[in-house]
């Protein structure tokens, strides 16, 4: 157990394990670490940790490792918190730091671990965060055909005012692919779409290279190449996607969906022109390797989606269905930071989606989405010497996880709380105080357990506890977490408040391959039944004050989706802000020419609903602000049955009132003396 020193305060832990992780390790870990990369040479020196490989948990215990380095051979993409003059000056022409965007005090750079570590010793850098995993969408898809969505389902307010939206963009960040050509974005023969930036594309040039934004990486798909693909269709006798594609064109693609609602030709602001960004997530485990695909990506995502709209001098509604579970569920993670300080102009918003993780038990015996919704945890200690168990599974196959486990206690400054952790049928780590951590220690099965306890967090000035779990993944041995309860103990060295709550970063559910007779899954942790708390399992991207974060509405039946996520954010804010329908909603389908509709559920759906309301607001009146837009939105919700206008977790102020929602926007600015 040590000491962390001053300049290590200003690094995020996981960004330490990272480099004081072998080359080996970190290859590995780049597969499952959205904002760990390795070189072409690396990724490839390494043979995949073979789930083949793994060891039961009744084998011997294994050597203890050697460790191959003292550092990491590894990239990483970062937040920087800058608290001086430098900022200016590492941007500037002739700068060797690599940072790729700023904003707001904060910059994104990618860069050698070596060189991240050495950049916290600078006076002017306050802290440096890796980025975030994105949590996937999981919405829930209807089979069977569905019929295509009446062309008066989404039409509101009065069209010679908004004209649909005609004169304002509607910018997209999401996944699965963008199907252009499809017949919901095609007028007089030409797609709607503006541009897509295909971060994972390599086919046509970057950002950088047209002049639109400084990104010097993915492809840039402008109009004219993708109306140049739907002339040629019909004479190459290959579908327009083929002639233009995208590094993901999956069927059925969350992203055609979402675009469909919002801005569609039969979705709500169907004459606005959309622009889009898609968020490159590499299925293939070399190209994890080789790739970020974390929370900068989509900070630099929202900087396109600007850039392109203040080209075209239009307003701008935006909206994000993806999410991230990570930190401190306020308003300090660096890219919640990046998003709200993009929202201070006028003619712009971005609608969140809240998440999909609000059901906390089964509905029916195959039912397991209760498990991505027992995320969250908290309570209070009530005095010194008084203690709290946290009971925290993993699941993994029954007989490891091999994926990385992350939990984060988030408490405040005035407290002060030691930790120690109890792995299954194993005894607890002595107590780790204030200041104190293990990295990267040796469990007697082989697997690591790190613990930091940091005080007085930069970014909000509260208190972290975290504790990852970690696999070992190298070849001819591999030893998963643990699986079972591992039992997390925090105990009051000084209370004045005592109150706390824990989150659990989400691994996205994923097939590895086989143990044995048995499949083996880098599969998600949860709370036990009785350390779950019901509440606050919003989305840490959908905390920002000035962003829209939007519930799932079951519209039918006027009320909450039991899948939708609850508030409030850990430091008592009103999140979600309005519901929006997302139960059953029938929109494109993507890259399939037999079936063009396909009908989904989740808050994914819900917030391009809201985002498409807020487009038409902005036609009605540019000069909103996205503060303006979430208080007209609030303003008019109506309350669910049972309910009255008080704000409540799950459904914010309600039910979204489109037609009223338009009427108020027409009228902020109005004056009217009186005599």
């Amino acid at each position: 157990m040590k000491s962390s020193g001053s300049s290590l305060r200003k690094v995020q832990p996981k960004l330490r394990m990272v480099a004081n992780g072998s080359t080996e390790v970190n290859v590995l870990r780049a597969e499952h670490a959205a904002a760990v990369a390795v070189s072409r040479e690396q990724a490839t020196a390494y043979p995949r940790a073979r789930v083949e490989d793994a060891v039961a948990p009744d084998a011997a215990p294994l050597a203890p490792r050697r460790r191959l380095k003292a550092r990491a051979d590894a990239f990483v993409s970062v937040f920087v918190g800058f608290g001086g003059t430098e900022l200016n000056a590492q941007l500037s022409p002739g700068s060797t730091l690599p940072l790729t965007a700023a904003k707001a005090g904060l910059a994104t750079a990618e860069l050698p671990v070596e060189q991240a570590l050495a950049l916290a010793d600078s006076d002017d850098v306050n802290y440096i965060e890796l980025g975030q995993p994105l949590t996937l969408p999981t919405p829930t898809i209807e089979t069977g055909v569905v019929a295509a969505p009446g062309v008066g389902l989404r039409r509101f307010g009065d069209p010679a005012k908004h004209k649909h939206g005609a004169d304002i963009l509607i910018g997209l960040v999401d996944v699965g692919g963008f199907d252009f050509a499809h017949p919901d974005f095609v007028a007089n023969g030409k797609t709607r779409f503006l541009s897509i930036w295909d971060q994972g594309g390599s086919t046509r040039p970057s950002p950088a290279e047209r002049q639109t934004a400084p990104f010097n990486y993915g492809a840039e798909l402008v109009a004219a190449d993708l109306n140049a693909a739907i002339g040629a269709a019909p004479r190459e006798g290959l579908p327009a996607h083929k002639l233009e594609p995208q590094s993901q064109l999956s069927v059925g693609a969350h992203g055609t969906h979402v675009a469909s609602i919002a801005a569609g030709n039969r979705g709500i602001c169907r004459r606005a022109q959309i622009v889009a960004a898609l968020i490159s997530i590499p299925q293939a485990e070399l190209g994890r390797r080789q790739s970020f695909y974390d929370s900068t990506r989509l900070a630099h995502a929202v900087d396109y989606l600007l850039a392109v709209a203040e080209r075209e001098n239009k307003p701008i509604s935006i909206n994000i269905s993806l999410g991230t579970n990570g930190h401190a569920h306020d308003d300090s993670s660096p890219v919640a930071r990046w998003i709200d300080a993009s929202l201070a102009r006028p003619g712009r918003c971005v609608s969140i989606a809240a998440g999909n993780a609000g059901q906390e038990r089964a509905e029916r015996e195959d039912d397991v989405g209760w498990i991505l919704g027992r995320v969250h945890s908290s309570g209070r200690i009530a005095a010194r010497e008084l203690v709290h168990d946290i009971e925290w599974n993993v699941v993994g196959n029954g007989i490891a996880d091999l994926s990385e486990n992350e939990l984060e206690v988030w408490y405040g400054a005035q407290d002060r709380f030691s930790v120690q952790v109890k792995p299954p049928d194993k005894e607890r780590t002595e107590k780790i105080e204030p200041y104190q951590y293990i990295e990267n220690r040796q469990l007697a099965d082989g697997s690591f357990l790190s613990v930091y306890n940091e005080l007085y967090h930069p970014a909000n000035g509260a208190n972290l506890i975290a504790v990852y779990l970690s696999p070992q993944l190298r070849e001819g041995a591999v030893v998963g977490v643990a699986a079972g309860q591992w039992l997390i103990r925090l105990v009051g060295d000084e209370v004045r408040d005592g109150r706390f709550h824990c989150w659990i970063e989400r691994d996205d559910p994923r097939r590895i391959g086989r143990i044995g007779e048995r499949e083996a899954w880098a599969f998600p942790s949860f709370f036990s039944e009785r350390s779950f708390v019901d509440a606050s399992t919003i989305s840490s991207l959908a905390c920002g004050p000035r962003i829209v974060a939007v519930a799932n509405l079951d519209r039918e039946n006027r009320r909450i989706n039991i899948t939708s996520s609850q508030g409030p954010t850990r430091d008592a804010r009103e999140k979600p802000d309005i519901a929006g329908p997302g139960t059953g909603i029938v929109a494109a389908k993507s890259f399939d020419p037999r079936e063009r509709w396909i009908a989904m559920t989740g808050t994914s759906m819900a917030s391009p609903h809201v985002a498409g309301v807020a487009g038409l607001m902005l036609a009605t009146n540019p000069r909103l602000t996205s503060a303006q837009i979430g208080g007209i939105l609030k303003r008019t919700a109506r309350p669910l049955p049972g309910a009255d206008f008080t704000w409540r977790d799950d459904a914010g102020a309600g039910e979204i009132d489109e037609a009223r929602c338009l009427a108020e926007a027409a009228r902020v600015g109005e004056r009217h003396e009186l005599t």
